[in-house]
C-alpha cells in the first residue's frame, strides 16, 4: 500500500470540499478527509447498510436517510434523536488502487446544521465519523468492517471533534 502521506496529498488533490449547504447564515459543520483500508464500493456499501437498516446510530439516536448518490458521492440527511434538529451530510470518494497492494478510499465528507446553530457538542462530526468508524473505533458494522485514518478534522468556530462524544453508552443517554 502507498505510504499514507502519499494517499493524504492524493486525498487533497482531489478537488475542494463539497458541503450539502445550508438554509442558516449561521450553522455548526465540520469538514473530514479520511483513508478506509478498503474499496470506496465496500465504505459506500457500509454506510448504505447503517443508513437504510437497523443500525442504531451511537450518538444519542439520530435517524439518517439517504437523499441521493452517484457512484462517487453519497447526500445523507440526519435527523436528531429528540427530532428537533436536522443535518445534511455530503460524503465525496476516491479509490486509491496500488499495484499488488489492498485498495484504499479516500473520504472526503461535510456535515452542516440546517438551523441556526453554534455550538454541536461535537454532533456534526459524529455524524460523518458514525458512518464509517469500524470495530477499533469502537463502532458496530454492518456490512464491512475496515480501519480509517482521519487526516483532517476541521469543525466550525463552537462546533466540537470529540470522538469520545460520538459513541454515547446507554447510561450516558440519560444524563446528558
Amino acid at each position: 500500500m502507498a505510504p499514507r502521506a502519499v494517499l493524504a496529498l492524493l486525498a487533497t488533490a482531489a478537488g475542494a470540499m463539497k458541503c450539502p449547504g445550508s438554509g442558516s447564515w449561521i450553522h455548526a459543520s465540520a469538514e473530514v478527509e479520511a483513508i478506509a483500508d478498503a474499496s470506496c464500493a465496500d465504505v459506500m456499501e457500509e454506510m448504505k447498510a447503517r443508513v437504510q437498516g437497523p443500525w442504531v446510530d451511537p450518538h444519542n439516536k439520530g435517524t439518517y436517510s439517504l437523499l441521493s448518490e452517484s457512484k462517487d458521492e453519497l447526500d445523507i440527511q440526519r435527523i436528531t434523536g429528540n427530532k428537533k434538529f436536522t443535518d445534511k451530510i455530503t460524503f465525496t470518494f476516491s479509490d486509491f488502487d496500488a499495484q499488488g497492494a489492498k485498495p484504499s478510499c479516500g473520504i472526503h465528507a461535510c456535515s452542516e446544521s440546517q438551523g441556526f446553530s453554534i455550538g454541536d457538542f461535537s454532533t456534526n462530526y459524529c455524524n460523518i465519523r458514525n458512518l464509517y468508524c469500524g470495530k477499533t473505533d469502537g463502532c458496530a458494522p454492518v456490512k464491512h468492517d475496515f480501519e480509517n485514518t482521519e487526516q483532517k478534522v476541521d469543525p466550525s468556530f463552537g462546533a466540537g471533534k470529540d470522538k469520545k462524544a460520538c459513541i454515547v453508552k446507554p447510561t450516558e443517554q440519560f444524563m446528558v
